[in-house]
């Protein structure tokens, strides 16, 4: 398998350095990215590199997880305009076992593979290094001239720049630089990948090896993620989309890659997934035909999904996604957890109602007008007739009593009036 040419139909590859590709095409290779524990959780944007990864795996080579303890605490000036908190070492160490617990989901750490991928954290190598040696063994080799030529830079010190760069995130780049040496030194990694806006900081790396080790290493990235509607990939109306279940559940998750336009739809299969370039064709061509079955859209999400969170959460993710477009019942509805359930119904009017009330049994007619959903009984009687009120998307009749035993997640009871018009009742 060819690494480069894999990413480069799949629209993946920005730049590369001469000779790259060659090099990967006779050799074996270590190559590493960095990963940002700004968090304790990657969100969907870290996907990209890690499925590069994944690709670099695959195609025989050794792929190397940095995760940024030491460089996250001095922050990445790369893309960004202003300069972003720095975390403390306790919310740092959090952060990096999150993200570690994360890449082992995609990457094969088996040691005992042919090419296991191998999991770093630069604090253990840049802990033990003071100012005095890193300003003496690094800062020599790379000319203020040099740093102040890379785009990070120049647009921080650009003449409409309202906050410039602090010393802090200017060395960036050489603490950067310094891990590729350091894992170039102990590791023989001759290959740095990350996104397009990386390209400054990995190729201070190589000019790092060149002039400090006398040695040739190599640089690649891929294209940033954009929608064609010129909103942000990865983010919703409620904020990042996360790969951890806690914070994005698998439903919400299979659902913004199910909301994707046509557009994005041919980009995202290519990328966010691993199906051969006939079947994604054959799926371009079948979604032209009929674009309204969103067969990109629900091949990407099943893919991604499975790949995230296993193939039982892509079948709840569905599960739930059925209960608000197709057929369910009152059992349907149990088998959901708590953070799913609401999920799917974000948004609905709720009220309260006491324990004690279900527990005595709470009559029909009440429980749609006394807590603000319908107006009054009369329009309870009326739509019971006309059988269009339903308890947990299950008809009703008058002599209905909800009790304990029709909660969902032992708080929640769906009440409904007609096909769209929904209304919770929370257990208090």
């Amino acid at each position: 398998m060819n690494f480069v040419e894999e990413l480069r139909w799949r629209g993946m590859l920005h730049d590369i350095m001469p000779d790259t590709e060659e090099y990967l095409l006779k050799n074996k290779t270590r190559g590493y990215i960095g990963f940002d524990p700004t968090a304790d959780s990657l969100h969907i944007g870290s996907l990209v590199p890690i499925i590069i990864l994944m690709h670099f795996q695959k195609a025989g080579h050794y792929p190397i997880a940095l995760v940024g303890g030491a460089t996250g605490m001095v922050g990445d000036p790369s893309g960004k305009s202003d300069e972003r908190n720095l975390l403390d070492e306790e919310t740092l160490n959090k952060n990096v076992a999150g993200v570690k617990s994360q890449l082992a989901r995609f990457l094969d750490f088996n040691s005992a593979s042919e090419n296991g991928a191998e999991l770093v954290n630069n604090y253990d190598w840049m802990k033990e290094i003071s100012l005095i040696d890193f300003v003496r063994d690094v800062g020599k080799h790379i000319t203020v001239n040099y740093m102040m030529a890379k785009d990070s830079v120049k647009k921080r010190f650009a003449p409409d720049s309202e906050t410039g760069m602090s010393f802090t995130e200017f060395t960036y780049q050489l603490f950067q630089g310094y891990d590729f040496y350091h894992l170039y030194k102990e590791k023989n990694c001759m290959l740095q990948m990350g996104g397009s806006d990386q390209w400054g900081n990995i190729t201070t790396g190589t000019e790092l090896i060149r002039r400090k080790a006398q040695g040739k290493a190599y640089a690649l990235t891929c294209k940033l993620i954009t929608k064609a509607d010129g909103t942000k990939f990865g983010k919703t109306a409620g904020g990042n989309v996360w790969l951890d279940a806690n914070r994005t559940s698998p439903y919400k998750y299979y659902q913004y890659w199910l909301n994707s336009s046509d557009e994005d739809a041919e980009n995202y299969i290519k990328i966010f997934t691993f199906l051969d370039k006939e079947t994604i064709e054959k799926l371009i061509e079948e979604h032209k035909q009929a674009p309204h079955l969103r067969i990109l859209q629900k091949t990407i999400g099943k893919e991604v999904t499975i790949m995230t969170h296993g193939e039982e959460a892509y079948e709840n993710a569905i599960k739930a996604s059925n209960i608000l477009f197709g057929k369910s019942t009152a059992e349907d509805l149990k088998s959901l957890d708590e953070q799913t359930f609401l999920d799917v119904f974000d948004g609905v009017p709720q009220a309260e109602v006491k324990r004690s009330v279900i527990d005595n049994g709470l009559e029909i007619v009440p429980a749609f007008a006394e807590n603000g959903f319908l107006k009054s009984n009369g329009e309870v009687r009326r739509a019971l007739k006309e059988n269009s009120i339903s308890v947990n998307k299950e008809k009703v009749i008058e002599d209905f009593v909800i009790t304990p035993s029709d909660l969902i997640a032992d708080k929640f009871v769906l009440l409904q009036r007609g096909k769209k018009s929904y209304f919770l009742l929370r257990v208090v």
